[in-house]
């Protein structure tokens, strides 16, 4: 059985930042950015159910108004996170636009947004049938670096300094559950969707004694029933949790390291900016961004098993392979940062 989920920057490394994060055998994706999204389907946006946002930089956040017309006059739910500021500044996206019609809208549509602060988190929805007014005073509660918990998979962000509040995200799945073809055939079940509240409930830490009922393949109408535990070791290998961390505008700063560090530490996969050549670390010291020998640095640091660069310059248009060999020989040596 494959990986739980599947990311992919959704553009060039010259383009906006945007990692799309689908998930196997749900109609269910995440993202981190939403800068131009143009290029992505209509069809994998309507699986997005939350979205993490490092900055409201236009280049981070622009794609906002093609999401949101796509999810117009449909029953959905978005979670949104952002730093300092977030609210207002999706309010003020909200605010450029006429709603005087939306109370016609048969379906359901609301934005359930919240704003990170080191030590709280801010919240607020906006219903579309409301104009995407605010559904009354915002509700203040603890931050303590978790931003969501499902039973599968956590979700953790960072503040971290480019030259305003920025956020990095780290994704943990709790441990994977392969399903083995073989026992499941012998025990005469088939695939379908009794499999996923089998793993939800393995995630959940169910007493193991609990019944479960599945459909029987050969008498349509009647279940089989098995007890969790014996299921689980019959059908299930567990493995390893998949993870990913994702890094986008961050000063080259030691408290910068250390952070990231402690948030990536043991990823799968780091996705993380390389936007200048170190021979410019004069400059991107001023713009408050990571050189690629940085990314390169971070990655061998964080003990990563694979690192994706994005957000290059457009002064390396010609030369792309500079940043990609800068990084990957500095993720091949020890790193020049404090370990």
């Amino acid at each position: 059985m494959g990986p739980s989920f599947l990311p992919r920057l959704v553009n060039g490394p010259f383009d906006d930042p945007a990692l799309f994060v689908s998930f196997r055998y749900q109609n269910r994706a995440m993202l981190f950015d939403l800068g131009d999204i143009a290029s992505l389907p209509a069809r994998d946006i309507l699986k997005i159910t939350h979205i993490f946002i490092s900055h409201t930089h236009m280049d981070h956040f622009v794609g906002f108004d093609r999401l949101l017309r796509i999810f117009l006059g449909r029953n959905k739910d978005i979670f949104l996170w952002g730093p300092q500021g977030f609210l207002a500044n999706l309010e003020g996206k909200l605010g450029g636009y006429c709603w005087n019609l939306v109370e016609n809208y048969e379906n359901r549509f609301t934005l359930h947004s919240v704003e990170l602060h080191p030590d709280r988190a801010i919240v607020q929805s906006y219903p579309c049938r409301n104009g995407f007014s605010a559904d009354g005073p915002v509700r203040e509660m603890p931050f303590d670096g978790i931003v969501l918990a499902e039973p599968a998979l956590t979700v953790n962000a960072v503040h971290l300094d480019h030259g305003i509040p920025v956020l990095g995200f780290a994704l943990r799945e709790q441990f994977h559950i392969n399903i083995m073809k073989v026992p499941l055939e012998r025990l005469g079940l088939a695939p379908g969707p009794w499999l996923n509240h089998f793993k939800a409930m393995l995630y959940r830490g169910v007493d193991p004694g609990t019944p479960v009922d599945i459909p029987s393949p050969k008498n349509p109408g009647t279940n089989l029933t098995f007890a969790l535990g014996e299921l689980k070791s019959a059908i299930a290998r567990i493995t390893p949790g998949q993870s990913l961390a994702y890094i986008a505008d961050a000063a080259g700063i030691e408290e910068n390291f250390n952070k990231i560090k402690k948030l990536a530490g043991g990823v799968d996969h780091l996705f993380v900016e390389a936007a200048f050549s170190h021979v410019h670390e004069d400059i991107a010291k001023r713009k408050r961004h990571l050189t690629a020998r940085q990314a390169g640095e971070l990655a061998r640091a964080c003990r990563v098993k694979q690192y994706s660069l994005f957000h290059y310059s457009p002064r390396y248009t010609d030369c792309p392979d500079r940043l990609e060999a800068e990084a990957e020989k500095a993720f091949g040596q020890q790193p020049s940062m404090h370990a």
